[in-house]
């Protein structure tokens, strides 16, 4: 089958939606900074340019790990991130090769290419040229999206609901299935005040396929709103928090602190030095199976996960993936198997280590 007759024949989102869980990789970010492609900071995906190797790489590890979706990595390839490090000239050429990467990962396996915009840092809910301009921005990434391919659309981490509304303004006017996930910091209201709840009515209310939130907080302080929009809304719900512990006190992964660690850059672990703070892959199964259970199918995570994270979420929710044929087995451990294989002298040791 060629990839255009893959395209064609296989399940759209909102119908593999109403059968059981999509799983969302996301985080694409995060996990190229560690790996030496991205520059923390401007985090602009020149990445997609410079090594798309890179790029095709962790597409296929997230899917190898249970992503149904390729998230085309366009996340702040937009105009004015690209103006913040002198790159306009890069616009069009970076959406779209970001856009023809995913594609080809996701056709070659059976997988949903999800054009993707997002949170502009341009938008001014008391500025109407702003509007204008964040607005221009948003119909440049979704024309070449649509051009490309792209099976449904997301807007992601949202902090306006003005800008959300805009981007699913335009998105609808494409016919493909829109997902518009929005982000709440220290409090549950968007950055123009409208509590994040109320956004996500609104937004259904205007034609959005999926509603939800993305980023942020992680599952501790995520999964309580999370609840409260499920609640509220009939249409399918997105959650994709960050995987970190984050607390009531310090809710979001850019408050969080670090005691016992002095030698951090003004004393901010984010965004470099969030190790401490990891969920570790147990921690985002039981996520996933609190997700489901309350009636979420829209699953996934979003900036600092890995592959096994991901793994961990598609074998939570009961797949068997590519990637399970290395899921641990502490059966065979040389100290702490079980299995009659392993010498009795040396499990005997285990207490020794």
């Amino acid at each position: 089958m060629s990839p255009q007759q893959a395209s064609v024949s296989k399940r759209g989102l909102l119908e593999r939606l109403d059968a059981g869980p999509v799983i969302c990789a996301e985080g694409y970010l995060f996990e190229l900074e560690r790996r030496g492609y991205l520059q923390a900071g401007p985090f602009v995906p020149e990445v997609v340019i410079e090594h798309p190797e890179a790029v095709t790489r962790l597409h296929e590890d997230f899917v190898h790990a249970g992503s149904d979706v390729v998230e085309a990595f366009t996340y702040y390839a937009h105009r004015e991130k690209l103006r913040v490090i002198g790159r306009e000239d890069i616009l069009e050429t970076i959406n779209r090769q970001a856009l023809r990467i995913a594609k080809d990962v996701a056709d070659r396996n059976g997988c949903l290419m999800a054009g993707n915009i997002c949170n502009t840092n341009a938008y001014e809910a008391d500025d109407p040229k702003t509007h204008n301009a964040v607005r221009g921005m948003f119909e440049e990434q979704i024309g070449w999206a649509v051009e490309e391919g792209a099976d449904f659309l997301i807007a992601e981490t949202i902090d306006w609901y003005g800008e959300a509304a805009i981007a699913l303004d335009v998105m609808k006017a494409t016919d493909l299935p829109t997902v518009v996930t929005l982000s709440v910091h220290r409090d549950e209201n968007m950055f123009d005040g409208v509590d994040v709840v109320d956004a996500c009515k609104r937004l259904e209310a205007a034609g959005a396929d999926v509603v939800g939130l993305n980023c942020q907080r992680g599952p501790r302080t995520l999964m309580p709103v999370v609840r409260k929009v499920r609640q509220a809304v009939s249409c399918h719900v997105a959650s994709l928090p960050v995987p970190y512990r984050t607390t009531d006190a310090e809710p979001t992964f850019q408050s969080l602190t670090d005691r016992a660690c002095s030698c951090i850059p003004g004393d901010r672990p984010f965004p470099t030095a969030l190790d401490p703070f990891t969920c570790n892959r147990y921690e985002c199964a039981e996520y996933a199976r609190e997700a489901y259970d309350m009636g979420v199918r829209y699953i996934g995570l979003c900036c600092g996960a890995a592959p096994h994270h991901i793994r961990a979420v598609a074998e939570a929710l009961g797949r068997t993936v590519p990637g399970s044929r290395y899921s641990p087995d502490m059966s065979k451990h040389a100290f702490f198997g079980t299995d009659a294989v392993i010498p009795e002298k040396y499990k005997e040791r285990r207490i020794e280590i």
